[in-house]
């Protein structure tokens, strides 16, 4: 009797070690491939995207299709080991600048309709400042991208850290989840 039921325990943990193993094969690989989870820190996406919201973020569809112009994407900073979400203003090859609150693209004006928002409306009123910062021509590098935040006046991004490589951004879109109250998907 007793040998039944030691046989009965070690079948147990047998099938709870089994089970974990799976499970935490599954998170990596829904993780490593599929979507990614985010943590949004800082205001430097605000008013898209809020301080500690959380989301998944899509790795697949990194893969499938190409990046462009205003996506936003999440971007692996190795020197600082964190990601970071920002917008993709600037693609490989093109000239990037900012001139009285426009952006250019080889010297043609660009909308932001991101941009087109109270929040920026007010910051350039409160502070009668353009919200955007006159930017020296910059060069986007082949295969880099040059990113920003939408909170221009409190984000590091490329304006700092120069573009960054293909390989650095590690996921497209973000879908929130939390708050509840906060439910929706971010892309363009």
């Amino acid at each position: 009797m007793r040998e039944k039921q030691d046989d009965k325990f070690l079948l147990l943990i047998k099938d709870f070690i089994k089970s974990l193993i799976i499970s935490l094969i599954a998170v990596f690989i829904i993780t490593q491939f599929i979507a990614r989870p985010v943590r949004v820190e800082g205001l430097s996406m605000y008013p898209t995207l809020n301080d500690n919201e959380f989301g998944f973020s899509n790795v697949i569809g990194l893969k499938v299709s190409d990046i462009e112009r205003f996506d936003v994407v999440v971007v692996h900073m190795e020197e600082k080991n964190r990601n970071i979400v920002k917008r993709v203003i600037g693609l490989p090859g093109e000239k990037i600048r900012y001139e009285k609150d426009v952006l250019y693209v080889n010297d043609v004006a660009v909308e932001e309709p991101f941009l087109d928002n109270p929040f920026k409306q007010k910051w350039v009123e409160d502070n009668d400042l353009v919200f955007t910062a006159d930017e020296p021509e910059f060069i986007v590098p082949e295969g880099h991208y040059f990113v920003l935040g939408d909170n221009r006046r409190n984000s590091s991004d490329s304006r700092q850290y120069g573009a960054f490589a293909y390989e650095e951004i590690i996921s497209k879109g973000v879908f929130v989840f939390l708050p509840l109250n906060k439910l929706r998907p971010v892309g363009r």
